[in-house]
């Protein structure tokens, strides 16, 4: 029997607008895609079947689709991400509604992409280095460019970047938890960039965080492992027995600071960006949230305190603030509300 000439969809936003479009059979699926567009007046976004399958933009409607078919068009959130690069220059990556992505700015930053290009459709995340980026697809497999000897170039490890959950980022190097928990870096060496020292214990890894040349990861059971530049917090041997029940950890650009499951706080790195902590041991208690700056710590507590440590230059000293504002206290709880939203 001869196909229709032509089919008859319905396609429907999460919100529960629908619209009916009547489509040649021997249209392209991204021709139905732009009409429902124009017809629903949104912008981009990506084709569902009932299935939540993706529907393909080259393949004929006649064959994957059916009169009647339901499909939803579904649209992601903007998601925009800069390379900070050098004092000069930049660069930006971003996610369009419909999964695929756009670079923009110096080249030598990140801010062409034209390369892969084609390789960039269903991006579900995008991180950078100071001047590249890595994409993770819907797949898991992960797509880079920009600078080669920052993480531009994945070549060397593009068979091991698969099942990709999550990808951090030091200054020059990325790293990649795996849906086995196991951990893939590439990159710059002295940035992170070569984990083989540490790759036999970076095993169920389920957080990782990075100061600008170092990575510290938490494993299930909740001890770190910490590989990268010394000088960056690279090397938690110092603390490694302290390093116990670690529920999560924060960073200023040299140093590392976790927080454990009783509410203490266990420090390394460089001491000048908060690396050392022994002046406020015995005020971090009941430790709820750690925020950081380039090279300084604030603690908030379980009663609405805040207690710091690191360059008194870079937020590190906040006995002024309690001194020039004795009812700060009052705002301890408001600030505690909004970082832990």
């Amino acid at each position: 029997m001869a196909k229709p000439a032509s089919i008859s969809v319905h396609v429907h936003l999460l919100s529960g607008k629908t619209v009916s479009l009547n489509v040649e059979a021997d249209a392209s699926v991204d021709d139905l895609h732009q009409r429902a567009q124009k017809a629903l007046a949104v912008g981009r976004g990506i084709l569902l079947t009932s299935s939540g399958d993706i529907l393909d933009g080259a393949a004929s409607v006649k064959s994957r689709l059916q009169s009647g078919d339901v499909l939803t068009l579904h649209q992601r959130q903007t998601q925009v991400v800069s390379a900070t690069g050098f004092a000069d220059g930049a660069a930006f990556a971003c996610i369009l509604g419909d999964g695929s992505s756009v670079a923009w700015g110096l080249s030598g930053f990140g801010g062409q992409s034209g390369a892969v290009q084609d390789r960039l459709k269903n991006v579900q995340h995008i991180q950078a280095t100071r001047s590249a980026f890595a994409a993770i697809l819907s797949d898991g497999s992960v797509v880079t460019w920009g600078n080669a000897d920052c993480g531009g170039d994945s070549s060397a490890v593009h068979d091991q970047l698969k099942n990709v959950l999550r990808i951090q980022a030091s200054k020059a190097a990325f790293a990649a938890i795996l849906g086995d928990g196991s951990v893939v870096t590439w990159g710059h060496t002295q940035a992170g960039g070569d984990s083989s020292a540490a790759q036999a214990q970076l095993q169920d890894v389920r957080q990782i965080q990075a100061t600008k040349a170092a990575f510290a990861a938490i494993l299930a059971d909740g001890t770190v492992v910490a590989w990268g530049d010394t000088g960056f917090g690279g090397s938690s041997n110092e603390v490694k027995n302290k390093l116990q029940n670690v529920s999560r950890i924060q960073s200023t650009d040299h140093a590392f600071a976790a927080i454990l499951q009783d509410g203490s706080v266990v420090t390394w790195g460089d001491a000048l960006f908060g690396g050392d902590s022994s002046a406020v041991t015995g005020q971090l208690k009941n430790v709820l949230h750690i925020q950081s700056s380039d090279a300084a710590f604030a603690a908030i507590l379980a009663d609405g305190s805040v207690v710091t440590w690191g360059h008194a230059l870079s937020g590190g000293d906040s006995t002024l603030a309690d001194q020039m504002n004795p009812e700060i206290g009052v705002l301890y709880p408001v600030l505690l509300f909004f970082l832990l939203r």
